[in-house]
């Protein structure tokens, strides 16, 4: 666990990148952070971006793609991801046209898993990334998540668990995890303020009990623990580096 690198999702500091996207690259370097997901590619090509990250001294653990450049044809997200050199496609989002009941999470899953074996066969790796409507919808009491998962092969549709939705969602991050411990190669590791109304805090300033999710996730084939605060108080690189910080002091480093 101790060699697993901590990344951060460029999601979090889009208000910087979108107007320098570089020199935040060059930013969060300096901070520490060993590896980037990203949230977008800057307008680069794949080749220009590899460089820019190697550059920077940054591996790159992946990016989110959304359903609908996935769907029907995935060969040019597929083809950006092997020039880049990542192993990972996370899907982010789902909109609610795709979700309105326990059928159509069902029947998501079969669709993801076709997506999946297209990018299993060019060497890469789907994963899907939770929000908290995964856990309005049920069948049974079995959530929209675990209906998803149940409908798509470990070997065709990992899981990106994002650590603060499943308990905004009113589940247990640590339990999530450990169910999906053998499919789950990203971690968002994301922490809720202590106070009413809930919201995004920087990592070890709210209630997430990271220990134990850190001990659920052993074992597995974790790859990166990615920082994301998905609104920042005050400035967003100021709030990248307080995680950073805190995260290495819980992961004992």
């Amino acid at each position: 666990m101790s060699g697993i690198p901590i990344a951060l999702q460029m999601y979090t500091v889009r208000d910087k990148s979108e107007a320098d996207y570089a020199g935040t690259l060059r930013a969060v370097a300096a901070i520490g952070y060993e590896a980037v997901e990203l949230a977008s590619t800057g307008g680069l090509t794949a080749t220009a971006l590899r460089q820019l990250l190697s550059d920077c001294g940054l591996a790159c653990v992946g990016g989110h793609t959304p359903l609908e450049a996935l769907d029907g044809d995935p060969r040019p997200a597929i083809d950006y991801a092997l020039e880049l050199g990542v192993p990972y496609i996370t899907i982010p989002w789902l909109g609610e046209q795709y979700r309105p009941d326990a059928a159509a999470w069902k029947a998501m899953g079969g669709r993801l898993a076709a997506i999946g074996e297209k990018v299993r066969a060019a060497g890469l790796y789907l994963c899907y990334h939770n929000h908290a409507f995964e856990f309005d919808v049920n069948e049974n009491g079995v959530p929209g998540l675990d209906l998803l998962y149940a409908n798509a092969p470990a070997e065709l549709l990992g899981a990106e668990i994002d650590t603060y939705w499943v308990q905004y969602g009113g589940q247990d991050p640590a339990a999530y995890v450990a169910k999906y411990r053998d499919r789950a190669p990203l971690i968002h590791i994301k922490d809720m303020t202590k106070t009413e109304p809930r919201t995004f805090t920087e990592v070890g300033e709210g209630v997430l009990d990271f220990p134990a999710i850190f001990k659920a996730a052993a074992g597995g084939p974790v790859a990166a623990w990615i920082v994301e605060q998905d609104t920042c108080p005050g400035d967003s690189l100021e709030s990248a580096a307080l995680s950073f910080r805190n995260l290495k002091a819980l992961l004992g480093r």
